[in-house]
């Protein structure tokens, strides 16, 4: 194969001949009226490089969980700080029956300051879980974009192929039209009979239900197009297929596999219940406090010497005393925790994998048919078909014949340009698995 995607089908163009001299007069006649038009027509084409650029540009998805990653970011930091200190200011042992401020020794204005000090892990881990929670959210956006970068390939590529098909039986409608003409004709000279008619007239009005339907699911593909570039999809699309290269061994794949973001992001989940853990561990030793505290006091002692103001320093420590049903229970959840998403990174694993060696196996059924209808398949029916037509004239052949071989030319294009794209659909998945650049 000269090249990965053909973007161009073979159509039938030979019955053309049959065709009235006006019909290519005026079909020449429209081409020159919109061809000044054309140029700009074309500079609205919608590739699916285009697509990409305008789905990825501010996708709100990724958008979000980046801002969450910053957010988590900015609370790892706040973890390791220490709480804010606590000021207390008090007025102690005021005579409330008699005297004042002087009156008793032991009244005090007291001006206190409290810092109390986490234990002695709790703000290192806690800052670890946050940043492994923000490493989180960084590979959940990068999952997101390879999920809407695999997701607008598959839409582009379903609207490109109904715009091809409608083309392809529009072109090929003639064919049966010149049928309907020929049997006419024939049947007016008395060489074919009614039944021979109705058939061909059944058969074109078969084809017109047909682009019926493609012009219905072309909607529905556009529709779907646009929910990742919105109106930019209604933009005419480009006649090519993406000139992408074979993926790599199915070995380099799995390899690359591991690296996966959403592999990533639950391992950056696994290390932040770990962290976790160390949290609920530490919950069970003792965080304590400093307590500084200045007391003024007024008046003076009976030898009339001023009296003493206070200093006070006090320390606090917590007395994890209640550790079956709180501190045990909080590790003992922590731990769950940890295997919780030990399990799920496995598991995730595992569906990737399969996923991606069914895909592979799909890609490269699709190549094997692909080159069989290059190879063999549309060169036998074009010749099955013009053979019939030609039998069919010469009144060597029966009308189902004729027109089984035009059908079946029409559905082989059709097979064919079906089988290039999901091929293309196939490889879009490829490269979200396996982080291929395109």
């Amino acid at each position: 194969m000269t090249s990965y995607f053909r973007g161009e089908f073979p159509h039938v163009s030979r019955f053309r001949r049959v065709r009235c001299g006006a019909l290519y007069i005026a079909l020449v006649a429209t081409s020159l009226v919109f061809a000044t038009g054309a140029s700009a027509e074309q500079a609205a084409i919608l590739t699916l490089a285009d697509a990409e650029q305008l789905a990825l540009h501010n996708e709100p998805g990724q958008t979000a969980l980046l801002s969450r990653a910053s957010a988590l970011r900015e609370q790892a930091v706040a973890a390791r700080q220490l709480p804010d200190p606590k000021l207390r200011v008090a007025l102690a042992n005021f005579p409330i029956e008699s005297g004042g401020f002087s009156t008793e020794g032991m009244t005090q204005a007291q001006l206190g300051l409290r810092q109390s000090f986490p234990r002695s892990k709790t703000r290192a881990a806690g800052s670890r879980r946050f940043q492994a929670l923000a490493l989180e959210m960084s590979e959940s956006a990068d999952a997101r974009r390879r999920d809407v970068l695999a997701a607008v390939r598959k839409s582009w590529l379903e609207a490109y192929y109904w715009t091809q098909a409608r083309k392809i039986v529009a072109e090929l409608r003639p064919l049966f039209s010149d049928l309907v003409t020929i049997t006419e004709s024939l049947y007016s000279v008395g060489r074919k009979d009614q039944q021979d008619l109705l058939r061909a007239e059944l058969e074109l009005s078969r084809v017109d239900d047909r682009l019926i339907g493609i012009d219905q699911h072309r909607a529905m593909a556009r529709a779907s197009l646009n929910q990742w570039i919105g109106s930019q999809g209604e933009r005419p699309l480009g006649e090519q297929l993406p000139d992408w290269q074979p993926p790599p061994p199915i070995g380099q794949l799995h390899a690359a596999l591991v690296q996966h973001p959403s592999i990533n992001a639950v391992q950056a989940q696994i290390a932040a219940t770990r962290a976790g853990v160390t949290v609920a561990e530490q919950s069970a030793k003792p965080g304590w406090a400093l307590d500084v505290a200045y007391a003024y006091r007024d008046g003076s002692l009976p030898a009339g010497t001023p009296r003493s103001d206070f200093v006070t320093v006090a320390v606090t420590v917590d007395l994890p005393y209640f550790r079956k049903n709180r501190h045990d229970r909080k590790v003992a959840a922590a731990l769950k925790e940890q295997h919780a998403a030990d399990a799920t990174q496995e598991a995730l694993l595992r569906r990737l994998t399969s996923q991606l060696e069914r895909e592979y196996v799909h890609w490269r059924e699709l190549t094997r048919r692909i080159e069989l209808y290059e190879r063999v398949i549309l060169a036998k029916t074009r010749e099955q078909s013009a053979a019939a037509l030609a039998a069919y004239q010469s009144e060597s052949a029966d009308f189902a014949d004729v027109m089984q071989g035009s059908i079946d030319e029409l559905n082989t294009q059709l097979d064919y340009l079906r089988l290039q794209v999901d091929r293309g659909q196939s490889h879009a998945v490829l490269a979200e698995l396996g982080g291929l650049l395109q």
